[in-house]
């Protein structure tokens, strides 16, 4: 329940440029990514340039090469699973002179270096070192008994390579690293509608910034434009819409008529068309409380497939949900959090969340359909959430900074002075926590100030390995 500005001035219309005008204009951008007509929009896979790295002669001979061939069923299982990640290149260097392999990194989204053995600060580091200077996100995976070339890979974090390092026998943890690897080069083909301007810290509402940084669009689009767009939906649509979605899965409906549910149904299907012509993965509004319909529907209907749909304009949580999504598959929960130190918990409550908090591919949550609290008007949910779950709360700010926290959910309240969606997480030290929200670096307006996005799992160190591959700092609120 954010006040930065007062909601009652999101009913009022931007310039009506009139769908005409959108119609224009979509015709006239370029496309980033996604076939026309494809929903949700697909994305390239994201290259990553594998590299064999160590002696291999004498008695180094037998294990680099048996090595090497369980690395290539690794990864091509990795290939299967994923679906959206290939992996080229697998020279051996030696024999390969590293500078051919330099050669061929121009296309490349990222380096998966294996270090098969090597002692000291030789020939082996050395190699590496020159493919880190290339300045592509990298990992470097070295298992026990690879030498003892380690020593000086910490050294190349402490330089501010982006590069990350995993010395272990788990070769899960290459996995995730590679999931990760997928975050920047998506971000790059992103386009977000921006209904209405964007909310947040300055540099997230530049437009100019967010591309430089990220390589992400920003697209402008008018409260009147949405507004043209949900009068040209079918009203018949929209009703097959929210009865197959929404009422037929309901728990229970408490205070929206049909005729409300199916016109939030006609706004989600507006803004589909839009971002299918747009080839957008996200849409966020600082007008969803106002006209044509409340955007609680709207935008947990897109979550729940994959994509990001962030209320209030909040262009750092919106970029938060980008980067979630791409790395774990998994939907935010924008909240408005407040605390019970009492029982060191921290709550969060809103009005807008996904019901496949566990991905596109989980059951749905249970939900109630109820207006939206503070207005007592239009339609949102109630979900419940899983007890047990544990959480990752996050939020990218300033392009340039995450601020994060853990906790695990043990309650879930339907209380009358809060937003419809619930729940209470256990964290370690709730007092601290309130004390430094925050974590000294955040600072503006209330939403600003406040939102966090919650997502399901614990992904604390992982997000740590995000920030070396992408260059920004992991702050804990705690």
């Amino acid at each position: 329940m954010s006040d930065q500005i007062n909601r009652r001035q999101f009913l009022g219309a931007s310039a009506g440029a009139g769908a005409a005008l959108l119609a224009s204009q979509l015709a006239e951008r370029p496309s980033i990514a996604g076939e026309s007509g494809q929903w949700p929009p697909k994305m390239p896979p994201a290259k990553i340039h594998q590299v064999y790295i160590g002696r291999t002669g004498g008695i180094y001979l037998s294990r680099p090469t048996a090595e090497i061939e369980k690395f290539e069923k690794y990864l091509a299982k990795i290939e299967r699973q994923l679906g959206d990640v290939t992996f080229v290149g697998g020279e051996v260097v030696p024999p390969t002179d590293v500078a051919n392999v330099v050669a061929k990194l121009g296309h490349a989204d990222g380096v998966l270096l294996f270090h098969l053995c090597g002692h000291g600060g030789g020939a082996p580091a050395q190699a590496m070192a020159k493919i880190l200077d290339v300045g592509l996100q990298t990992a470097v995976f070295s298992q026990p008994f690879s030498g003892h070339g380690w020593m000086y890979f910490p050294q190349w974090q402490k330089e501010g390579k982006k590069v990350v390092l995993l010395p272990t026998s788990d070769w899960s943890e290459i996995d995730e690293v590679v999931k990760l690897m997928r975050v920047a080069p998506r971000l790059r083909q992103t386009r977000i509608i921006v209904v209405n301007g964007p909310l947040g810290t300055a540099p997230a509402c530049s437009a100019e910034q967010v591309k430089e940084r990220l390589g992400v669009e920003m697209v402008p689009i008018s409260i009147e434009q949405t507004v043209e767009l949900h009068r040209a939906v079918d009203p018949k649509a929209a009703e097959a819409e929210a009865e197959k979605y929404w009422i037929s899965k309901a728990k229970k409906i408490v205070e929206p008529s049909r005729e409300e549910i199916i016109n939030s149904a006609r706004f989600y299907l507006a803004m589909k068309n839009l971002m299918i012509k747009e080839r957008a993965q996200a849409i966020t509004s600082s007008g969803c409380m106002g006209r044509p319909a409340k955007g609680c529907l709207t935008f947990s209907k897109l979550n729940d497939l994959g994509l990001v749909g962030a209320c209030e304009g909040d262009m750092d949580s919106t970029l938060t949900m980008l980067m979630f999504a791409y790395a774990y598959g998994l939907p935010g929960f924008i909240t408005d959090p407040v605390f019970d130190t009492a029982t060191d918990a921290l709550i969060h409550f809103h009005c807008t969340c996904a019901t496949k908090m566990a991905g596109p591919a989980s059951e749905r949550l249970p939900f109630t359909i109820r207006t939206q609290s503070d207005s007592e008007r239009g339609v949102s949910l109630d979900v419940e959430m899983p007890i047990g779950q544990d959480v990752t709360c996050a939020k990218f700010i300033n392009l340039d900074t995450m601020l994060m926290s853990t906790g695990k959910i043990f309650k879930v309240t339907h209380d009358e002075l809060g937003c419809r969606t619930q729940f209470w997480t256990r964290v370690p030290d709730a007092r601290s926590m309130f004390l430094n929200w925050g974590g000294g670096v955040l600072e503006g307006g209330t939403m600003t100030l406040l939102h966090r996005a919650v997502f399901f799992g614990n992904h604390m160190q992982s997000i740590r390995n995000l920030g070396v591959l992408m260059g920004f700092r992991v702050v804990e609120e705690a």
